[in-house]
């Protein structure tokens, strides 16, 4: 299977947000980055996906400046297989990234299935899963937090509040929107991380995607 996971870099939450003096923005200039913790929930469901699937592939993409490539390293540290950087400011909207995002996945895939976070933590928009789906022509299931793997469909599980779950069934490929309780991300150690900064990391820019 080719598997791929989108991931977006973000301010830690114990970072100082300050504004730009001209108050159109944050100053980047003393922020911790990490990936977003639903992000990490896409990452470890992507991996796990594989060691279920024999002969199966984890690509992790993210979208920006080139600082993102230190959250890509992290998640070559916690086992993906290959990382793609595709080339864009740092405040590009949702519509933008997932444009850019599905035009990387065509060129590298095709997918079987694409691993998102719900939300990202910065901005909550919780959008760039829907607008992948949209760009890529899959269904797409949202705030997952189960998932059965069938042949060629997969049954997801999601909690709709006052202790119903929705349950849906849709076929490969798709797209799966992560929400917590999915799983439990696994730590990268320590000798993973210094293997994962000899590692290449590709990166892609809009020209080269035609966006």
């Amino acid at each position: 299977m080719n598997i791929f996971a989108c991931i977006k870099q973000v301010p830690d939450t114990t970072t100082r947000i300050k504004l730009r003096d001209d108050r159109n923005g944050i100053d980047e200039s003393d922020i911790q980055w990490i990936i977003s913790p639903h992000d990490e929930l896409a990452i470890e469901e992507a991996l796990r996906l594989r060691e279920q699937q024999p002969d199966s592939t984890v690509t992790v993409l993210s979208a920006g400046p080139e600082r993102v490539t230190d959250s890509l390293r992290m998640a070559l540290a916690m086992g993906a297989d290959s990382a793609v950087q595709v080339d864009l400011p740092g405040d590009g909207d949702s519509t933008m990234n997932a444009g850019a995002l599905a035009a990387a996945i065509r060129r590298l895939g095709p997918a079987d299935i694409v691993f998102t976070g719900k939300e990202a933590i910065d901005d909550g928009a919780a959008a760039v899963g829907q607008a992948l789906a949209v760009f890529l022509d899959m269904p797409c299931v949202t705030v997952v937090n189960g998932i059965d793997y069938g042949d060629g469909v997969i049954t997801c599980r999601r909690d709709v509040g006052g202790g119903s779950i929705e349950v849906i069934e849709t076929p490969l490929p798709a797209v799966v929107a992560a929400q917590v309780g999915l799983n439990e991300p696994r730590y990268a150690s320590l000798p993973n991380i210094m293997k994962a900064k000899k590692k290449p990391i590709d990166a892609l820019t809009p020209d080269d995607l035609g966006v």
